[in-house]
This record gives structure tokens, C-alpha cells and sequence, in this order.
């Protein structure tokens, strides 16, 4: 089959927008016969690259500003946040999976999370994370998830599993997707470069499946002129903010597709979802491989709520 890695830059933190060219890139990626499509991290409305530009302490009132505009730009799942997606999904006949921005009105209705849907063919819902532990400043803008995402679903396209940026560096959050039959690890990030594609590779030696990373590719001129401190935030109206760096491994191996870095387009590439399970007849992490007399790994799957109403 054929999979498709988004490395087109979103409208930045105008969901509206951003949502409609989703749903268009979704089309696109199914006319030219893929069958599943995959975005970065934060995607929906656009990742806040704004936390590690503005000092910490002086830039605060303008952390605060630019988060209130992101927070009304944020994915609400309990008001069918995601429904056009879903939608475009279910018309084309495709997996998707996407890294948004959430906000869950069903509780603080103001607290964000960065999470991952894994949307699957006939438009379901077949699996929500919420990125376990935001990285540094990132912590200003998203609260912890919990570990009921941290499933590997069934899909269309074959058994599909998350983990968020720097998650990827977590070994038991890894394990835990490892346990679970994995075909297709995805890695939605806002990383790039060498280190983050050495990794991307160990993954896929490590647990024996696809993998496929991609971060945004943004460039200084995509960022819209009505954002605040647009100027200040990036003054090289040349820069590449991120060369977004989509790439997929095959499973026990090497790169099969990408780097695709400072480009604009869908990285495709054909895989064969089978070779997953073959490939880990060498080393299978969770399997003949794993010593559960010495070594065992529990996961709470429990969702954690801060308040319960009889």
C-alpha cells in the first residue's frame, strides 16, 4: 500500500483554515492512491514555536497573548472537533493520523494537551493520545496525558500505534507500543536533523516495524502577518524554521523514503505491512526476546480525572 507524509505547513494557528487544507491534502494524498496519510505534531492549528523564542520572565505577557489565540484555535473532540477529518477520511478511504492541538471542554475547557488521533478509513475515531510529558517550555502551553492513548489499534491499513516528539525517547512508553503487534509506528514530531533520524531508525530496528517521523516544514514567510510579534518571533523572513526532515524506515532496516528536508509536498512511499511481523523473527523486544523473569513493565491505562461528579 501506499503512505503518504504531510510536509505541507498549516495556515499557523488558524484552525479554520488549517482544517480545510487538511481536508484537501487528505484528497490529494488519495488521488495519487495512498492509503494512509500522516501529519506532524501539533499540525492543528500549528506547533508554538513561540515557547523556546520568547525569553522566559520578559516575554511572559506575550507567551500569554499568543497562547490565547492558539487556545481558540485548539480541536475540541467533544464538539466534533475533528469531524471534517473524519469526514475526509471516511470519502477517501484512508487512514489518517494527526497531531493536534486539544482542549477538552468536558473538563477545565482551558487547559491544552498536545495529542495524536489516529483516524481510521470509515472516518471512526480509533484512538486519541495525549502526549504523556511536554518537553522544557513546552510545558507552558500543555498539560500531562495520561496513559489511556497508549494503545495500538486495528485500522484499514493494518495495526497503527503513536508516540509524540520526544516521547520517542521514553524506552517503556516505546515498549508498550512494542507489546501490542505493531505494523506502523508513527512519530509525529516537531524535531529534525541527524539525531532525531538516528533515532527514527533505532525505532525501527528496536521494534521491528514501519516508522514514520515528520515535523512540520514551516518557513518564516508561512507565518501569517496578523500573528503578534510576528517580526519579532522571526525576524529572517528567509528562515527555515523547520526543514521538517519526513522520513520512513522499514522495519529492521534503513530509510525507504527521505529525508525530504526544506521541501514542501507529500513524501509517498509503497510499504508491505506484513514485513513488520517477519522482520522480528531475528529480535522481537516483547516477545522471544523480552526476559519477563527479570524484567516486566505495568501500564496504567486508567483515565486520570481531576474531579468525578455522583
Amino acid at each position: 500500500m501506499k503512505i503518504a507524509v504531510v510536509q505541507y505547513a498549516p495556515v499557523y494557528l488558524d484552525l479554520e483554515k488549517s482544517m480545510l487544507r487538511a481536508v484537501e491534502i487528505v484528497a490529494q494524498a488519495a488521488e495519487q492512491g495512498c492509503s494512509m496519510v500522516v501529519f506532524p505534531e501539533t499540525w492543528l492549528p500549528g506547533y508554538p514555536t513561540f515557547v523556546w523564542r520568547l525569553p522566559p520572565g520578559a516575554g511572559m505577557g506575550k507567551t500569554d497573548e499568543l497562547y490565547a489565540l492558539s487556545q481558540a484555535n485548539s480541536v475540541d473532540l467533544g464538539k466534533g472537533g475533528l469531524a471534517p477529518l473524519q469526514e475526509a477520511a471516511r470519502d477517501n478511504g484512508v487512514v489518517v493520523v494527526i497531531g493536534y492541538q486539544e482542549i477538552d471542554s468536558g473538563v477545565s475547557g482551558s487547559t491544552l494537551f498536545n495529542s495524536c488521533a489516529i483516524i481510521d478509513a470509515d472516518g471512526s475515531l480509533a484512538n486519541n493520545h495525549r502526549k504523556l510529558m511536554p518537553t522544557n517550555p513546552e510545558r507552558m502551553v500543555w498539560g500531562f496525558g495520561d496513559g489511556s492513548g497508549l494503545n495500538v489499534v486495528d485500522t484499514a491499513v493494518g495495526r497503527v500505534g503513536a508516540l509524540i516528539c520526544w516521547e520517542n525517547y521514553m524506552p517503556l512508553a516505546r515498549y508498550a507500543l512494542y507489546a501490542q503487534d505493531i505494523d506502523i509506528y508513527v512519530a509525529p514530531t516537531w524535531d529534525s536533523g541527524a539525531a532525531w533520524l538516528a533515532t527514527m531508525q533505532h525505532i525501527a530496528r528496536e521494534g521491528g516495524c514501519w516508522v514514520v517521523g515528520c515535523a512540520t516544514a514551516l518557513e518564516a514567510a508561512d507565518i501569517p502577518a496578523g500573528i503578534p510579534y510576528r517580526d519579532e518571533l522571526f525576524p529572517d523572513k528567509d528562515e527555515w524554521v523547520n526543514p521538517g526532515d519526513a522520513v520512513i524506515y522499514k522495519p529492521f532496516g534503513k530509510a525507504i523514503a527521505g529525508p525530504m528536508h526544506q521541501e514542501k509536498g507529500l513524501l509517498i512511499a509503497d510499504i508491505d505491512v506484513a514485513a513488520a511481523r517477519a522482520s522480528r523473527r531475528k529480535f522481537d523486544a516483547s516477545g522471544h526476546y523480552a526476559r519477563p523473569d527479570v524484567f516486566s513493565l505495568s501500564v496504567n491505562r486508567t483515565v486520570q480525572r481531576p474531579v468525578t461528579f455522583g
